[in-house]
């Protein structure tokens, strides 16, 4: 195990008691969540990072399980030291709803009949696997990300929490991925959907207890898989040479190129990890998902109440969620006045690219949740007080509120001086009764796009520990501390 390893780690359940009303009216009860955690969360619950997994993903993301060789899929990306810095961050992956790998899913028990649902399972949406995780998160004590992650599958799954809980989320990273399925995504997965249920195992989904539709599956995950890789990475790793032997076998029974071998390898590993009927229902999910609601609405209004800061990172090489897709949802939100970078990958590998490009990943991402803005760590709810008050009435409201520094506004809510509890102990002391007696007029301000740094070297320049956050009108919407500063900069560093 390597010294920059997220460590052993172990996946927990958490059983939501309420039942499940689902997006298309179906119900679902008693449903278990899988997932697992990665570094600590802080006092202020203030550095939770949700990662949302690909399709044939889980909540095993990085670190070791117990006696198994591999690490967690995302292990180049979580650990200390990388983007997803667990010496920093509270980092947490769960297993989608409808899933195989511990959350409740099609291969689940059925608490009415004691058997596995099989098909019985009711149909999810992008919407309800989000709902899930949201009961997660309140489970676990969070009402408010520092970001959410995620690739292709996972991508949509960051683009549902935006529109769903927009005021969740202070970051976003959707990758590789796209606000709607395109006609050519859903028709993979529908090849992929008919060679399980065109497998004589199958058994319309009641094949619990027996033989899997393993032939299915296999066919169904080479089928994706060729669409993870591209043309330039498939003729870098195998080219036209031959697996095991020097001559065509010149039959239809054996497997002659090393690229027939490897897809039949990885179709054949999927079979032990995966359950069929999952594969169904999640990507029949992926097909139903839409921003624009089956074009009722223009990308830019499906973004409309999404005011989080947004990386939206394609693959140079990535032909089945190709990089116009990722520029679609950029200049959507771009329509909207929300902060997006647009960043493509440059890589040879094809839409896996996100899960092996580990420099360019790791410099990326990094990079971007780095990033400290005012308005990531300014107090939102701010107390002023009108300008023509008393020095008693600015004491009482220092006293009730707990605060050492009181804007003052005129009539527009616009700021015209500050007050602070040595300027009202100083008034007591020169018995001094109105406002605009001790008041400060010049004012040391700030914007909500100032990095943090440009306003720590101002109250560090003026001797002060607070200052006003104010639009472009010059009205108050917030406040940043001293305080505030070293907690972003002990998160973010």
């Amino acid at each position: 195990m390597k010294r920059e390893s997220a460590g052993l780690v172990e996946t927990q359940c958490y059983p939501i008691s309420e039942e499940i009303v689902l997006e298309h009216g179906g119900r679902l009860a008693w449903a278990t969540v899988a997932y697992e955690t990665y570094g600590k969360l802080n006092r202020e619950l203030s550095n939770a990072i949700l990662v949302c997994h690909a399709l044939s993903g889980d909540a095993h993301a990085a670190g070791w399980h117990k006696d198994e060789e591999k690490p967690g899929w995302w292990d180049i990306i979580i650990g200390p030291g990388k983007a997803l810095d667990t010496d920093n961050f509270f980092v947490i992956c769960s297993n989608v709803l409808g899933g195989c790998k511990g959350t409740t899913g099609p291969s689940s028990l059925n608490p009415k009949t004691g058997k596995p649902y099989g098909l019985d399972f009711p149909f999810i949406t992008l919407k309800d696997m989000v709902d899930a995780q949201k009961r997660l998160l309140d489970h676990l004590g969070i009402d408010k990300l520092f970001a959410v992650i995620g690739g292709s599958f996972g991508g949509m799954q960051v683009l549902q929490w935006c529109v769903s809980y927009p005021e969740m989320v202070r970051l976003t990273v959707p990758i590789a991925t796209s606000a709607y399925s395109s006609p050519q995504q859903i028709a993979f997965n529908e090849v992929g959907r008919r060679a399980i249920t065109s497998d004589p195992d199958w058994d319309n989904g009641n094949y619990y207890g027996g033989a899997p539709p393993a032939r299915g599956l296999s066919l169904a995950r080479m089928i994706g898989h060729i669409t993870y890789l591209s043309d330039e990475s498939m003729h870098q790793k195998f080219g036209r040479r031959l697996q095991g032997k020097t001559e065509f076998g010149f039959d239809l029974a054996s497997l002659d190129f090393q690229v027939e071998s490897y897809l039949s390898y990885h179709g054949d590993a999927f079979v032990k990890r995966f359950d069929a009927n999952s594969y169904l229902y999640i990507t029949k999910a992926i097909d139903y998902f839409d921003l624009t609601k089956n074009g009722t609405l223009s990308l830019a209004e499906a973004f409309k109440g999404t005011r989080t800061k947004f990386l939206v990172v394609s693959i140079s090489s990535d032909w089945l969620y190709p990089p116009y897709q990722c520029k679609e949802i950029a200049e959507a939100l771009s329509a909207n006045d929300i902060d997006v970078r647009h960043c493509t990958i440059r890589s040879n590998y094809g839409h896996d690219a996100f899960l092996l490009e580990s420099g360019q990943m790791n410099y990326t991402i990094q990079n971007f949740l780095s990033r400290r803005s005012v308005g990531d760590v300014m107090i939102k709810e701010v107390v002023t007080i009108r300008q023509g008050s008393s020095v008693e009435e600015a004491a009482m409201i220092m006293m009730t509120e707990g605060i050492t520094h009181l804007p003052v506004t005129d009539e527009e809510g616009k700021l015209v001086g500050i007050v602070t509890a040595w300027d009202v102990s100083k008034a007591v002391a020169l018995k001094l009764t109105l406002l605009e007696e001790i008041m400060t007029r010049n004012v040391v301000i700030s914007a909500q796009e100032d990095p943090v740094e440009q306003a720590a070297k101002r109250m560090n320049e003026h001797n002060i520990s607070a200052l006003p956050v104010v639009d472009a009108n010059h009205c108050v919407i917030g406040m940043i501390t001293s305080d505030g500063v070293s907690r972003l900069v002990s998160v973010c560093r």
